[in-house]
């Protein structure tokens, strides 16, 4: 496949990613829009899933949201959620302006967080063609809540604490409190479930850190994507894993429930069996058949005879 370095503004902040096209035929293509989840880079892990989406006909623009990776801003690894729906929306507008890309033709693809993130994208844009949410964290309040059924109350006002030193440190402009975004259990992290450390941190990237500003755990119970899945119209498929410790599912299932024409895959596995193996081999079946219904890759049109008669005029309709 081909690949090409692209920049684009994000309220000020100049955001980078890479364009993934196929090799061996013209566009404008099919897109997919995508990012990755909690912490990471759009370089964690994510490459299987681009070349499959290449290989079956389709751009694949993959972005780091501000802060993180290969994008500019400052501090370093501030996730705000809502910030980075932002950063999905501007990724979205320059892969619509794209001269490869078929801007009619547009799909937000989003695993783990960004698959609550690209169910609120598409709420706001209104415009997109499908989505796709691969074990999607759907409600922060519910992940919250979550976190301190498996880590103890004690937990949940470790990171309160870090996170209100976090917030008044940003006041001031000095340096941010950081946590783990993923831990071992009892480690300071916001996911420190028994599965999370030995399925985060194999597919972290160079340009990836463990870790998030701590104030994010303020963010969190305030993003519940769920209270905006009635407004995604188009197409969407949740991919949702019956054994996740982070995302939980039963939220993920309400939110498909109140999408319009959401379709769902459940596997009985955990959060991060997706991204390797059998987990992984199951969802993106899934989702190529899935694309491949919503939004096809068109094979080139043939050139109509210049005397052809328009279908209208042929049927004596007006």
């Amino acid at each position: 496949m081909k690949m090409r370095n692209e920049e684009f503004i994000s309220n000020g902040t100049t955001c980078r990613g890479v364009l993934y096209l196929p090799e061996h035929t013209d566009g404008p293509h099919p897109c997919i829009v995508m990012a990755h989840g909690f912490g990471l880079t759009h370089d964690s892990g994510l490459m299987p899933f681009k070349e499959a989406f290449v290989e079956a006909g389709y751009a694949v623009f993959a972005f780091d949201y501000r802060t993180f990776g290969s994008s500019d801003g400052t501090p370093r690894d501030v996730m705000n959620p809502f910030h980075q729906v932002d950063d999905y929306l501007a990724a979205l507008a320059h892969a619509r302006s794209t001269e490869e890309v078929d801007a009619a033709r547009i799909a937000l693809w989003g695993t783990s967080f960004a698959g609550g993130l690209v169910t609120v994208a598409a709420a706001r844009d209104g415009q997109v063609q499908a989505t796709i949410s691969q074990c999607p964290m759907m409600d922060g309040l519910a992940a919250t809540a979550g976190l301190i059924g498996y880590a103890g109350i004690g937990q949940g006002m470790r990171l309160s604490w870090h996170a209100t030193v976090d917030a008044v440190r940003s006041i001031f402009g000095a340096r941010r409190r950081y946590v783990g975004a993923a831990g071992k259990p009892g480690d300071l992290a916001m996911m420190t479930a028994d599965d999370c450390y030995d399925g985060y941190v194999p597919i972290l990237a160079d340009n990836a850190n463990n870790r998030v500003a701590a104030i994010v755990s303020m963010y969190l119970p305030f993003f519940r994507p769920v209270s905006k899945a009635h407004k995604v119209t188009a197409p969407a498929l949740l991919l949702i894993c019956e054994k996740d410790t982070v995302a939980p599912a039963k939220v993920a299932k309400k939110a498909a429930e109140k999408m319009p024409t959401a379709e769902t895959r459940l596997y009985d596995i955990g959060h991060f069996d997706v991204y390797t193996g059998k987990g992984f081999e199951m969802s993106l079946k899934d989702q190529i058949e899935f694309l491949g219904r919503v939004l096809p890759v068109r094979e080139a049109a043939s050139a109509a005879p210049e005397n052809a008669v328009p279908a209208a005029s042929a049927t004596g309709a007006a």
